[in-house]
């Protein structure tokens, strides 16, 4: 049969009306048996059978459609499709109605193609061709019934999500989601930001980030991740750099002072820098590497700062040592990120050169290698007192970027006693320095946060706690767990043992995502080859599980707080105990290090308690705080208005901390009131001997004046100098870190109900 008798046999075939609505009925829904198609047509059995059947033949024989397989249905055959397609596509250049316009994504405006939403089913989701093309069909005929004035992307991705989700194709539509921010938002977002006195460029930040964190829950973590994370079983915290950031990273500054601060492949304007020949080049390159890594890692450690610049002090006097220090600090607070925000910094200040150090090669001038840091003590000591002098003389604001830890050893009191009485002196002040509190555990290092990492991996110091990093943490509720269990103390253990399952895979997640973000060299400054090996130690890097709730869990169960003492206190034992077994067993299965640690984020404890009031009611729960800013305890194990003593306070943090290894934070809050530093010297010193805390703060409320250029005690209402209220900024740590109490809803209720100590020295 020649090809124009076929044409004409075709055409012939689909001139018919209720032929090509036969075509059109195959074509969108698939397989149809006899009886299907007549009643689709709604046409009489009875009376129309003839009639249909005629039809149904003239279709058969142009080979439009075929029998499906011998059981009774009916199929359209490529042939078919074709003609639909070809029919369609001549109905839509003959019709007179105004072609439909699109706002892209790509901010142009085009004709609508239902082409693209066919490219878009197929290339996001997955989706089958033929499903994809009866989709976007369907899609379009739905737009055209619509007559909006103009078509956004959006607008079509929402109708197309809403067509799979009527046809039950949920695991497509969850693929082919959106991420984005409402208009709404972003407005409610600028006025929130706007109100607390932060940049355009944070809300630039505070809205990539939702997306970014949407990204997450819907593309990067498992849904019963997401899900566990929206429903407040557990916490992911600052979910927005999950998915592109390290949370905090301990730098070795001998790596940089030995080859310097090299740009090539880090997408920063900015010369390389040597390594440098003076203390003033060496401040400069420190200042360097933080400002270089700052996209990379969200913190950064500089530990072992003043032994690992000692050599660079020697033959200065002190008066050029605090010059350069002084510069140092205000380079650092005024490098901000992009969203107005410091870059968080701690730098761990040595009273004395560590036994491990002393024979250690030092890194000197221009890189060079001579001698070892116990030769350079005095300049180790010059430049720790330097340090903390600058920060005493400091007028104005107090400087609370770079966090100060200063390392306190066995030997400390006796050795460096001078040095120690004038950090407390700070602390008395302005409560700025933290105190690590080392007991025989040689090469431990904290950051402001509450990280701790100690030789426990490898059993190397250098290894376990130089060039690694806390790749994230993810927060557990556990009042959450008793409401699920029933108040059932054994069942509250199984529920337990499930979410540290959960969310320690959630954290071999980011561990994987991490090192393939890695592998594709989006991570340039930290990954940078050093003598053949990957700066960043990621394999040696922890990841750790933080406790929000650990009190009013145990008030749950038991009736009682924990620092009651009796059934309560042993129970929170336990359940750390259980914690710590579980975690340990997984870091051996998965061969990857984790660790536990007390939570430090407030915002955390805020959410998860609020949810858990919306579900289980206020009659169920156990939370502190109003009934407006309800929360559980963080931090610390024991609540901060809790009335306990600072001795029985200390001595019953220490207990968990020996139990939370991977990071913990004592916090004595002080009274309003002058304190002196013999004092809180004694205290540490107690402290140190009777207890086992790890990481000791003394915190103050503060007042700020910015037209008066003062600081005052307590949390004000107007400056008591001039009396104005609009140029006032109260601070306190509400969490790790001091902040403006407007930073975070309810952290001033919260820290007005605290307990604040006068404290009293201990005789020694």
């Amino acid at each position: 049969m020649s090809l124009q008798s076929v044409s004409m046999r075709v055409f012939r075939a689909v001139s018919s009306p209720i032929r090509m609505q036969i075509l059109l009925l195959l074509y969108h829904g698939g397989a149809m048996s006899y009886t299907e198609i007549m009643k689709s047509l709604r046409l009489s059995p009875d009376r129309d059978a003839g009639k249909f059947a005629y039809h149904l033949k003239r279709l058969l024989q142009a080979n439009l459609i075929k029998p499906d397989s011998g059981n009774g249905s009916y199929v359209i055959t490529d042939l078919g499709r074709l003609v639909v397609n070809m029919a369609q596509g001549v109905g839509e250049r003959a019709s007179k109605r105004r072609r439909m316009r699109v706002r892209t994504s790509r901010l142009t405006i085009e004709e609508f193609d239902r082409n693209k939403i066919v490219d878009s089913l197929v290339r996001e989701a997955g989706v089958p061709m033929e499903m994809a093309c009866h989709i976007a069909k369907e899609a379009e005929e739905r737009l055209i019934v619509f007559r909006t004035k103009y078509l956004t992307a959006p607008l079509i991705r929402e109708l197309v999500n809403a067509i799979l989700l009527e046809k039950g194709l949920e695991e497509y539509r969850h693929k082919l989601t959106r991420l984005g921010l409402p208009v709404y938002d972003v407005t409610a977002l600028m006025r929130a930001l706007g109100a607390k006195s932060m940049s355009v460029g944070a809300v630039q930040r505070v809205a990539g980030s939702r997306v970014l964190g949407e990204y997450a829950l819907l593309n990067v973590l498992h849904r019963d991740v997401a899900d566990a994370h929206l429903s407040g079983t557990l916490h992911i915290g600052d979910l927005g750099s999950w998915t592109l950031k390290i949370r905090e990273v301990s730098h070795d500054l001998r790596t940089y002072l030995a080859h310097g601060v090299d740009f090539s492949g880090v997408d920063v304007d900015g010369a390389s820098l040597p390594p440098p020949k003076s203390l003033p080049s060496a401040l400069l390159l420190c200042l360097s590497l933080v400002r270089t890594s700052a996209n990379e890692a969200n913190g950064h450690i500089l530990d072992y700062f003043n032994v690992f610049l000692a050599p660079y002090v020697r033959n200065l006097e002190k008066s050029e040592v605090k010059r350069a220090i002084r510069d140092f600090i205000l380079d650092l607070n005024h490098s901000p990120r992009e969203d107005g925000s410091l870059i968080p910094l701690t730098i761990g200040l040595e009273p004395l050169v560590p036994e491990f150090l002393a024979d250690v090669k030092s890194v000197g001038e221009g890189g060079k290698k001579g001698g070892v840091y116990l030769d350079y003590a005095e300049e180790s000591l010059l430049l720790a007192e330097a340090f903390l002098e600058v920060l005493e003389e400091w007028r104005g604001k107090p400087p609370f970027n770079p966090a100060i830890v200063v390392k306190v050893r066995d030997e400390s009191f006796e050795e460096a006693e001078e040095l120690l009485l004038l950090a407390h002196r700070l602390a008395a002040s302005y409560g700025l320095p933290y105190f690590a509190l080392l007991r025989g555990v040689g090469g431990a290092s904290y950051s402001a946060s509450g990280f701790r990492a100690f030789p426990e991996w490898t059993g190397d110091w250098e290894l376990d706690t130089l060039r690694i990093s806390e790749l994230d943490r993810i927060a557990l509720n556990l009042p959450r767990a008793v409401y699920e269990a029933g108040g059932d103390a054994e069942r509250f253990f199984d529920v337990l043992g499930e979410w540290v399952e959960l969310a320690l895979r959630a954290l071999m997640v980011k561990r994987k995502h991490v090192g393939s973000l890695s592998s594709q060299g989006l991570f340039p400054a930290l990954t940078r080859r050093i003598n053949g090996e990957s700066y960043l130690r990621l394999a040696n890097s922890p990841c750790t599980l933080s406790l929000i709730g650990l009190n009013e869990a145990v008030e749950a169960l038991t009736g009682l707080q924990i620092h009651e003492g009796g059934e309560a206190e042993k129970l929170a034992f336990d359940i750390l105990g259980e914690l710590g077994s579980r975690i340990q067993a997984y870091s051996r299965r998965a061969k990857a290090r984790f660790g536990l640690r007390l939570s430090p984020d407030f915002q955390a404890a805020l959410r998860l308690a609020r949810l858990d009031v919306e579900r289980f009611g206020w009659s169920k729960v156990c939370v502190r705080g109003s009934r407006e800013h309800p929360r559980y305890t963080s931090l610390t194990a024991i609540p901060m208005e809790a009335e306990v003593d600072w001795r029985g306070r200390l001595r019953l943090e220490g207990e968990f901390h020996s139990l939370t290894k991977g990071g913990h934070l004592a916090l004595l809050q002080l009274e309003d009131v002058e304190q002196g530093a013999e004092n809180l010297l004694s205290a540490t010193r107690w402290a140190f001997e009777k207890t086992a805390v790890g990481l000791l703060a003394y915190t103050r409320n503060l007042t700020y004046c910015s037209k008066c250029g003062k600081t005052y005690y307590g949390l004000r209402l107007k400056c008591p100098k001039c009396g104005l209220m609009e140029t006032i900024t109260r601070f306190s740590r509400v969490s790790t870190k001091y902040a403006p109490l407007t930073r975070w809803e309810g952290a001033e209720e919260a820290v007005r109900s605290r307990v604040r100590y006068r404290v009293r020295g201990e005789k020694h």
